[in-house]
Protein backbone atom coordinates (compact mmCIF):
# COMPACT_ATOMS: atom_id res chain seq x y z
CA UNK A 1 0.00 0.00 0.00
CA UNK A 2 1.02 3.57 -0.16
CA UNK A 3 1.43 5.23 2.94
CA UNK A 4 -0.24 8.12 4.42
CA UNK A 5 2.98 9.59 5.11
CA UNK A 6 5.31 9.58 2.95
CA UNK A 7 9.13 10.33 3.02
CA UNK A 8 10.66 13.11 1.15
CA UNK A 9 11.42 11.61 -2.58
CA UNK A 10 14.06 11.54 -4.53
CA UNK A 11 13.08 13.87 -6.49
CA UNK A 12 12.22 16.74 -3.86
CA UNK A 13 15.71 16.41 -2.61
CA UNK A 14 17.22 16.17 -6.10
CA UNK A 15 18.80 20.06 -6.83
CA UNK A 16 18.90 19.20 -10.47
CA UNK A 17 15.12 18.12 -10.90
CA UNK A 18 14.28 22.14 -9.15
CA UNK A 19 14.88 24.36 -12.10
CA UNK A 20 11.90 22.48 -13.72
CA UNK A 21 9.79 23.69 -10.68
CA UNK A 22 8.88 27.22 -12.38
CA UNK A 23 5.76 28.39 -13.21
CA UNK A 24 6.45 28.39 -17.09
CA UNK A 25 7.11 24.74 -17.03
CA UNK A 26 3.88 23.84 -15.10
CA UNK A 27 5.95 20.74 -12.99
CA UNK A 28 4.50 19.83 -9.79
CA UNK A 29 6.81 20.62 -6.84
CA UNK A 30 4.88 18.84 -4.10
CA UNK A 31 4.46 15.40 -3.86
CA UNK A 32 1.42 12.75 -2.84
CA UNK A 33 0.78 9.20 -2.21
CA UNK A 34 0.17 7.91 -4.86
CA UNK A 35 -3.03 5.97 -3.82
CA UNK A 36 -4.88 9.73 -3.22
CA UNK A 37 -4.73 10.53 -6.58
CA UNK A 38 -8.02 9.15 -6.79
CA UNK A 39 -9.54 7.79 -9.78
CA UNK A 40 -6.81 9.61 -12.09
CA UNK A 41 -4.40 7.72 -10.59
CA UNK A 42 -5.09 4.26 -9.71
CA UNK A 43 -7.88 1.82 -11.32
CA UNK A 44 -8.39 -1.81 -10.35
CA UNK A 45 -9.24 -4.12 -12.78
CA UNK A 46 -13.00 -6.40 -12.27
CA UNK A 47 -12.92 -4.40 -8.79
CA UNK A 48 -14.12 -1.28 -7.14
CA UNK A 49 -12.07 1.51 -5.38
CA UNK A 50 -13.88 0.23 -2.07
CA UNK A 51 -11.82 -3.08 -2.50
CA UNK A 52 -8.55 -1.12 -3.35
CA UNK A 53 -6.89 -1.64 -0.21
CA UNK A 54 -7.99 -5.70 0.06
CA UNK A 55 -6.44 -5.92 -4.13
CA UNK A 56 -2.96 -4.51 -2.67
CA UNK A 57 -2.61 -6.81 -0.07
CA UNK A 58 -3.22 -9.62 -2.37
CA UNK A 59 -0.22 -8.12 -4.30
CA UNK A 60 1.73 -7.72 -0.93
CA UNK A 61 1.45 -11.28 0.12
CA UNK A 62 2.75 -12.60 -3.55
CA UNK A 63 6.23 -12.54 -2.10
CA UNK A 64 9.02 -9.80 -1.65
CA UNK A 65 9.42 -7.27 -4.05
CA UNK A 66 13.12 -6.97 -5.39
CA UNK A 67 14.25 -3.50 -6.25
CA UNK A 68 16.62 -2.23 -8.90
CA UNK A 69 19.88 -1.90 -7.87
CA UNK A 70 20.52 1.37 -9.59
CA UNK A 71 17.92 4.37 -10.32
CA UNK A 72 15.70 4.02 -13.61
CA UNK A 73 14.27 6.39 -15.67
CA UNK A 74 11.51 5.70 -17.43
CA UNK A 75 9.87 7.45 -20.54
CA UNK A 76 7.77 6.26 -23.27
CA UNK A 77 5.51 6.70 -26.15
CA UNK A 78 7.79 9.97 -27.25
CA UNK A 79 6.15 9.87 -30.54
CA UNK A 80 8.58 12.03 -32.57
CA UNK A 81 8.48 15.12 -30.18
CA UNK A 82 11.71 15.53 -29.44
CA UNK A 83 11.10 18.46 -27.04
CA UNK A 84 8.93 17.13 -24.95
CA UNK A 85 11.48 14.60 -24.45
CA UNK A 86 14.48 16.97 -23.27
CA UNK A 87 11.67 18.87 -21.08
CA UNK A 88 11.54 15.50 -19.59
CA UNK A 89 14.86 14.14 -19.50
CA UNK A 90 15.50 17.66 -17.40
CA UNK A 91 12.58 16.67 -15.12
CA UNK A 92 14.03 13.61 -14.13
CA UNK A 93 16.90 14.96 -12.64
CA UNK A 94 19.19 13.14 -14.61
CA UNK A 95 20.08 15.36 -17.02
CA UNK A 96 21.27 19.23 -17.03
CA UNK A 97 20.65 21.67 -20.31
CA UNK A 98 24.03 23.86 -20.66
CA UNK A 99 22.53 25.86 -23.48
CA UNK A 100 19.99 26.54 -25.96
CA UNK A 101 21.11 23.67 -28.76
CA UNK A 102 19.69 19.89 -28.57
CA UNK A 103 23.74 18.68 -27.76
CA UNK A 104 23.59 21.10 -25.05
CA UNK A 105 23.00 17.98 -22.71
CA UNK A 106 25.08 16.97 -19.56
CA UNK A 107 24.80 13.64 -17.68
CA UNK A 108 23.69 14.25 -13.65
CA UNK A 109 25.83 12.86 -11.20
CA UNK A 110 22.00 10.77 -10.76
CA UNK A 111 21.96 10.25 -14.90
CA UNK A 112 24.96 9.01 -14.62
CA UNK A 113 24.24 6.28 -12.51
CA UNK A 114 21.11 5.68 -13.24
CA UNK A 115 19.88 3.80 -16.15
CA UNK A 116 17.25 5.52 -18.96
CA UNK A 117 14.53 3.36 -20.19
CA UNK A 118 12.63 4.37 -23.42
CA UNK A 119 9.90 2.23 -23.57
CA UNK A 120 8.73 2.35 -26.95
CA UNK A 121 7.40 4.49 -29.81
CA UNK A 122 9.98 6.73 -30.90
CA UNK A 123 8.26 7.68 -34.67
CA UNK A 124 4.81 8.97 -35.68
CA UNK A 125 4.10 11.86 -37.59
CA UNK A 126 6.40 14.53 -36.07
CA UNK A 127 7.00 17.05 -35.83
CA UNK A 128 10.71 15.53 -35.22
CA UNK A 129 11.49 12.13 -35.57
CA UNK A 130 15.07 12.69 -36.76
CA UNK A 131 15.60 15.28 -34.36
CA UNK A 132 14.36 13.02 -31.43
CA UNK A 133 17.04 10.05 -32.84
CA UNK A 134 19.79 12.95 -31.93
CA UNK A 135 18.89 13.38 -29.19
CA UNK A 136 18.99 9.93 -27.72
CA UNK A 137 22.00 9.57 -29.50
CA UNK A 138 23.71 12.95 -27.64
CA UNK A 139 22.95 10.88 -24.45
CA UNK A 140 24.61 7.63 -26.16
CA UNK A 141 28.06 9.70 -26.49
CA UNK A 142 27.52 11.02 -23.06
CA UNK A 143 27.47 8.03 -21.82
CA UNK A 144 24.35 7.29 -20.37
CA UNK A 145 23.09 3.60 -20.16
CA UNK A 146 20.41 3.12 -22.21
CA UNK A 147 17.63 0.74 -22.92
CA UNK A 148 15.01 1.38 -26.03
CA UNK A 149 12.01 -1.01 -25.96
CA UNK A 150 10.21 -1.86 -29.44
CA UNK A 151 7.23 0.01 -29.74
CA UNK A 152 3.82 -0.62 -32.73
CA UNK A 153 5.38 2.00 -34.51
CA UNK A 154 8.80 1.45 -34.28
CA UNK A 155 8.31 -1.89 -35.66
CA UNK A 156 5.68 -1.00 -38.17
CA UNK A 157 8.41 1.34 -39.85
CA UNK A 158 10.83 -1.22 -39.77
CA UNK A 159 8.81 -4.25 -41.35
CA UNK A 160 6.94 -1.58 -43.86
CA UNK A 161 10.33 -0.74 -45.26
CA UNK A 162 11.29 -4.16 -45.14
CA UNK A 163 8.31 -5.28 -46.85
CA UNK A 164 9.69 -2.96 -50.61
CA UNK A 165 10.96 -5.61 -52.64
CA UNK A 166 10.46 -6.32 -56.51
CA UNK A 167 10.67 -9.88 -55.73
CA UNK A 168 6.68 -9.67 -53.50
CA UNK A 169 5.99 -11.95 -50.65
CA UNK A 170 2.25 -12.13 -50.15
CA UNK A 171 2.46 -12.55 -45.91
CA UNK A 172 4.13 -8.72 -46.01
CA UNK A 173 3.87 -7.37 -48.78
CA UNK A 174 1.03 -4.81 -47.82
CA UNK A 175 2.99 -3.47 -44.66
CA UNK A 176 4.46 -0.09 -46.40
CA UNK A 177 1.15 0.98 -47.19
CA UNK A 178 -0.49 -0.33 -43.86
CA UNK A 179 1.51 2.37 -42.25
CA UNK A 180 -0.86 4.82 -43.72
CA UNK A 181 -0.25 8.61 -42.90
CA UNK A 182 1.63 7.87 -40.12
CA UNK A 183 5.21 6.67 -42.07
CA UNK A 184 4.33 10.11 -44.84
CA UNK A 185 5.97 13.06 -42.24
CA UNK A 186 8.70 10.88 -41.80
CA UNK A 187 9.61 10.29 -45.38
CA UNK A 188 9.68 13.69 -45.99
CA UNK A 189 11.68 14.28 -43.19
CA UNK A 190 14.10 12.25 -45.24
CA UNK A 191 13.72 13.65 -47.91
CA UNK A 192 14.18 17.33 -46.56
CA UNK A 193 16.94 16.56 -44.58
CA UNK A 194 18.46 14.19 -46.56
CA UNK A 195 17.77 14.38 -50.50
CA UNK A 196 15.83 17.83 -50.96
CA UNK A 197 17.93 17.90 -54.77
CA UNK A 198 16.58 17.21 -57.80
CA UNK A 199 20.03 15.22 -58.71
CA UNK A 200 18.74 12.81 -56.21
CA UNK A 201 15.35 10.96 -58.51
CA UNK A 202 18.32 10.27 -60.80
CA UNK A 203 18.03 6.80 -61.40
CA UNK A 204 14.57 6.61 -59.32
CA UNK A 205 11.81 4.50 -61.17
CA UNK A 206 9.16 6.54 -62.77
CA UNK A 207 5.77 6.59 -60.71
CA UNK A 208 4.12 3.80 -62.12
CA UNK A 209 6.72 1.33 -61.20
CA UNK A 210 7.32 3.24 -57.51
CA UNK A 211 3.83 2.46 -57.09
CA UNK A 212 4.45 -1.63 -58.25
CA UNK A 213 7.21 -1.92 -55.57
CA UNK A 214 5.64 -0.44 -52.73
CA UNK A 215 2.12 -1.50 -53.39
CA UNK A 216 0.79 -5.00 -52.18
CA UNK A 217 0.40 -7.11 -56.08
CA UNK A 218 -3.01 -7.19 -57.63
CA UNK A 219 -3.46 -10.36 -56.28
CA UNK A 220 -2.37 -9.78 -53.07
CA UNK A 221 -5.96 -10.15 -51.40
CA UNK A 222 -6.34 -13.67 -52.86
CA UNK A 223 -3.39 -15.06 -51.54
CA UNK A 224 -3.30 -13.50 -48.15
CA UNK A 225 -5.67 -15.15 -47.07
CA UNK A 226 -4.29 -18.65 -47.66
CA UNK A 227 -0.92 -17.66 -46.07
CA UNK A 228 -2.54 -16.08 -42.74
CA UNK A 229 -5.88 -18.50 -42.22
CA UNK A 230 -3.17 -20.69 -39.81
CA UNK A 231 -1.95 -17.42 -37.90
CA UNK A 232 -5.55 -15.08 -38.33
CA UNK A 233 -9.05 -16.05 -38.25
CA UNK A 234 -11.18 -15.28 -41.34
CA UNK A 235 -12.86 -12.36 -39.54
CA UNK A 236 -9.52 -10.56 -38.86
CA UNK A 237 -8.25 -11.52 -42.23
CA UNK A 238 -11.66 -9.47 -43.98
CA UNK A 239 -10.61 -6.91 -41.60
CA UNK A 240 -7.14 -6.36 -43.03
CA UNK A 241 -8.60 -6.37 -46.54
CA UNK A 242 -10.89 -3.85 -45.88
CA UNK A 243 -8.22 -1.91 -44.03
CA UNK A 244 -5.79 -2.19 -46.81
CA UNK A 245 -8.18 -1.04 -49.55
CA UNK A 246 -8.80 2.23 -47.41
CA UNK A 247 -5.04 3.09 -47.09
CA UNK A 248 -4.08 2.49 -50.20
CA UNK A 249 -6.35 4.98 -52.08
CA UNK A 250 -5.51 7.29 -48.65
CA UNK A 251 -1.54 6.69 -48.83
CA UNK A 252 -1.28 8.90 -52.51
CA UNK A 253 -3.61 11.19 -50.75
CA UNK A 254 -1.45 12.10 -47.97
CA UNK A 255 2.04 12.47 -50.22
CA UNK A 256 0.00 14.98 -52.15
CA UNK A 257 -0.93 17.07 -48.83
CA UNK A 258 2.87 16.78 -47.81
CA UNK A 259 3.98 18.12 -50.98
CA UNK A 260 5.81 15.02 -52.00
CA UNK A 261 5.34 12.57 -54.89
CA UNK A 262 4.99 8.45 -55.15
CA UNK A 263 8.89 8.56 -56.52
CA UNK A 264 10.09 11.24 -53.78
CA UNK A 265 8.10 8.48 -51.28
CA UNK A 266 10.08 5.52 -53.03
CA UNK A 267 13.55 7.31 -52.70
CA UNK A 268 13.36 8.41 -49.06
CA UNK A 269 12.40 5.35 -48.12
CA UNK A 270 15.60 3.49 -49.68
CA UNK A 271 17.92 6.65 -47.79
CA UNK A 272 15.54 5.17 -44.76
CA UNK A 273 16.68 1.59 -44.94
CA UNK A 274 20.82 2.54 -45.66
CA UNK A 275 20.58 5.18 -42.47
CA UNK A 276 18.55 2.69 -40.36
CA UNK A 277 19.61 -0.87 -41.57
CA UNK A 278 23.12 -0.47 -43.33
CA UNK A 279 25.93 -1.12 -40.48
CA UNK A 280 27.48 2.04 -41.24
CA UNK A 281 24.51 3.91 -41.13
CA UNK A 282 23.65 6.90 -39.32
CA UNK A 283 20.68 5.44 -37.09
CA UNK A 284 21.91 1.81 -37.48
CA UNK A 285 22.25 1.32 -33.23
CA UNK A 286 18.49 2.04 -32.93
CA UNK A 287 16.78 -0.89 -34.03
CA UNK A 288 20.49 -2.97 -33.94
CA UNK A 289 20.21 -2.27 -29.63
CA UNK A 290 16.40 -2.82 -29.53
CA UNK A 291 15.02 -5.24 -27.23
CA UNK A 292 10.89 -6.18 -26.75
CA UNK A 293 11.59 -6.25 -22.81
CA UNK A 294 13.78 -5.69 -20.06
CA UNK A 295 13.42 -6.55 -16.16
CA UNK A 296 15.28 -4.65 -13.32
CA UNK A 297 14.62 -6.76 -10.34
CA UNK A 298 10.75 -7.40 -9.85
CA UNK A 299 9.88 -4.46 -12.56
CA UNK A 300 9.39 -5.57 -16.25
CA UNK A 301 9.70 -2.88 -19.15
CA UNK A 302 7.63 -3.27 -21.96
CA UNK A 303 5.90 -1.34 -24.01
CA UNK A 304 2.39 -2.47 -24.29
CA UNK A 305 1.28 -5.70 -21.93
CA UNK A 306 1.24 -9.31 -21.56
CA UNK A 307 -0.60 -11.90 -22.25
CA UNK A 308 -0.90 -15.86 -20.77
CA UNK A 309 0.69 -17.03 -23.88
CA UNK A 310 3.79 -14.80 -23.02
CA UNK A 311 3.51 -15.33 -19.74
CA UNK A 312 4.08 -18.82 -20.27
CA UNK A 313 7.04 -18.19 -22.59
CA UNK A 314 8.93 -15.77 -19.93
CA UNK A 315 8.28 -18.29 -16.96
CA UNK A 316 9.18 -21.34 -19.67
CA UNK A 317 12.09 -19.94 -21.08
CA UNK A 318 13.37 -16.53 -19.63
CA UNK A 319 13.14 -12.65 -21.17
CA UNK A 320 16.69 -13.37 -22.46
CA UNK A 321 14.98 -15.99 -25.21
CA UNK A 322 12.15 -13.96 -25.31
CA UNK A 323 14.46 -10.90 -26.83
CA UNK A 324 16.09 -13.27 -29.06
CA UNK A 325 12.75 -14.89 -30.23
CA UNK A 326 11.66 -10.97 -31.03
CA UNK A 327 15.11 -10.28 -32.86
CA UNK A 328 15.43 -13.56 -35.14
CA UNK A 329 11.06 -13.38 -36.21
CA UNK A 330 11.25 -9.63 -37.02
CA UNK A 331 14.33 -9.96 -39.14
CA UNK A 332 13.65 -13.22 -40.36
CA UNK A 333 9.73 -13.92 -40.35
CA UNK A 334 7.87 -10.59 -40.28
CA UNK A 335 4.99 -12.07 -40.81
CA UNK A 336 4.90 -14.33 -38.07
CA UNK A 337 6.48 -11.53 -35.65
CA UNK A 338 3.56 -9.32 -36.52
CA UNK A 339 0.56 -11.88 -36.12
CA UNK A 340 2.02 -13.95 -33.34
CA UNK A 341 1.91 -13.60 -29.80
CA UNK A 342 5.57 -11.32 -29.46
CA UNK A 343 3.47 -8.87 -31.05
CA UNK A 344 0.80 -8.16 -28.55
CA UNK A 345 3.24 -7.22 -26.35
CA UNK A 346 3.52 -4.25 -28.39
CA UNK A 347 0.36 -3.55 -29.30
CA UNK A 348 -2.11 -4.94 -26.46
CA UNK A 349 -4.84 -2.95 -24.72
CA UNK A 350 -6.44 -5.57 -22.77
CA UNK A 351 -9.42 -5.43 -25.74
CA UNK A 352 -11.87 -8.48 -26.28
CA UNK A 353 -9.68 -8.65 -29.43
CA UNK A 354 -6.24 -9.06 -27.86
CA UNK A 355 -4.96 -12.08 -26.42
CA UNK A 356 -6.25 -12.51 -23.15
CA UNK A 357 -3.85 -11.96 -19.54
CA UNK A 358 -6.19 -14.45 -17.00
CA UNK A 359 -4.80 -15.07 -13.67
CA UNK A 360 -3.20 -18.05 -15.00
CA UNK A 361 -0.33 -15.76 -16.67
CA UNK A 362 -0.38 -13.40 -13.38
CA UNK A 363 0.29 -16.18 -11.46
CA UNK A 364 3.11 -17.51 -13.71
CA UNK A 365 4.67 -14.31 -13.61
CA UNK A 366 4.56 -13.83 -9.96
CA UNK A 367 6.28 -17.36 -9.73
CA UNK A 368 9.10 -15.87 -11.27
CA UNK A 369 9.24 -12.65 -8.99
CA UNK A 370 7.89 -9.90 -11.12
CA UNK A 371 5.29 -8.21 -9.59
CA UNK A 372 4.89 -4.89 -11.22
CA UNK A 373 4.76 -4.17 -15.07
CA UNK A 374 6.14 -0.98 -16.95
CA UNK A 375 4.42 0.28 -19.86
CA UNK A 376 3.22 3.00 -22.14
CA UNK A 377 0.65 2.50 -25.06
CA UNK A 378 -2.44 3.28 -23.20
CA UNK A 379 -2.39 7.41 -23.85
CA UNK A 380 -3.57 9.07 -20.36
CA UNK A 381 -4.39 12.83 -19.37
CA UNK A 382 -3.64 13.11 -16.15
CA UNK A 383 -0.15 11.74 -15.48
CA UNK A 384 0.90 8.04 -14.76
CA UNK A 385 -1.74 5.74 -13.34
CA UNK A 386 -1.41 2.23 -11.43
CA UNK A 387 -3.58 -0.43 -12.94
CA UNK A 388 -4.31 -3.91 -11.02
CA UNK A 389 -4.64 -6.27 -13.27
CA UNK A 390 -4.85 -9.57 -11.98
CA UNK A 391 -2.90 -8.90 -8.95
CA UNK A 392 0.37 -7.38 -10.69
CA UNK A 393 0.57 -4.07 -10.40
CA UNK A 394 0.72 -2.15 -13.79
CA UNK A 395 2.22 1.33 -13.69
CA UNK A 396 0.83 2.76 -16.83
CA UNK A 397 3.39 5.78 -18.43
CA UNK A 398 1.89 6.73 -21.51
CA UNK A 399 1.13 10.56 -20.34
CA UNK A 400 0.08 11.43 -23.84
CA UNK A 401 3.52 13.23 -24.56
CA UNK A 402 3.59 14.82 -28.52
CA UNK A 403 2.22 18.02 -28.75
CA UNK A 404 0.36 16.37 -32.19
CA UNK A 405 -2.00 14.20 -30.23
CA UNK A 406 -2.23 16.69 -26.82
CA UNK A 407 -3.35 19.21 -29.42
CA UNK A 408 -5.95 16.67 -31.09
CA UNK A 409 -7.22 15.87 -27.58
CA UNK A 410 -6.99 19.33 -26.15
CA UNK A 411 -3.97 19.24 -24.26
CA UNK A 412 -1.55 22.40 -24.58
CA UNK A 413 1.73 22.11 -25.74
CA UNK A 414 3.94 19.35 -25.50
CA UNK A 415 3.64 16.92 -22.47
CA UNK A 416 6.48 16.22 -19.21
CA UNK A 417 6.69 13.26 -17.95
CA UNK A 418 9.08 10.59 -16.36
CA UNK A 419 8.59 7.80 -14.00
CA UNK A 420 11.42 6.99 -11.67
CA UNK A 421 11.97 4.01 -9.54
CA UNK A 422 14.35 3.82 -6.74
CA UNK A 423 16.45 1.31 -5.20
CA UNK A 424 15.04 2.30 -1.52
CA UNK A 425 11.46 1.25 -2.65
CA UNK A 426 9.73 4.23 -4.38
CA UNK A 427 8.76 4.61 -7.77
CA UNK A 428 7.46 8.21 -8.65
CA UNK A 429 5.33 9.45 -11.43
CA UNK A 430 5.98 12.90 -12.29
CA UNK A 431 3.93 14.80 -15.18
CA UNK A 432 2.79 18.57 -16.12
CA UNK A 433 -0.55 17.22 -16.34
CA UNK A 434 -1.25 15.99 -12.47
CA UNK A 435 -0.95 18.70 -9.61
CA UNK A 436 1.08 16.53 -7.62
CA UNK A 437 4.17 14.19 -7.50
CA UNK A 438 2.83 10.50 -7.49
CA UNK A 439 4.39 8.37 -5.02
CA UNK A 440 4.00 4.62 -3.90
CA UNK A 441 5.84 2.94 -1.57
CA UNK A 442 5.22 -0.82 0.09
CA UNK A 443 4.89 -0.92 3.60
Amino acid sequence: MARKKTRKTTADNNPESKQEKSPDTGLPSKSQPWIKGGRKAICVDRASHRSLKKEFQKVLDQGPWKWPKRRVFFFSDLHADADAFIASLIASGGVSKTGPEDDALKLTKAGRRGLFVIGGDCFDKGPSNLRLLRVLRILRERGARMKILAGNHDVRMLLGTLSISTKKDPRNEHFFVRMGPKMVPFLKEVWEQYLKDGKKLRGVPDSRDCRRILYPSKNWPNRFPFHASWVMPDAAVKREWERMRRKMVQFEQDCAKAGISIRIAYAAAMKWRRLFLHRNGEFAWFFRDMALTHRQGSFLFLHAGLDDRIARVIQDKGLKTVNLMFRSQLFGNPFEFYYGPLANMIRTKYRPVDMPLTAYGANLIHEIGIHAVVHGHLNLHHGQRIMLRHGIVNFECDTTMDRNTRKKEGLAGHGVAVTIIEPDGQVIGISRDHPCKKVFELT
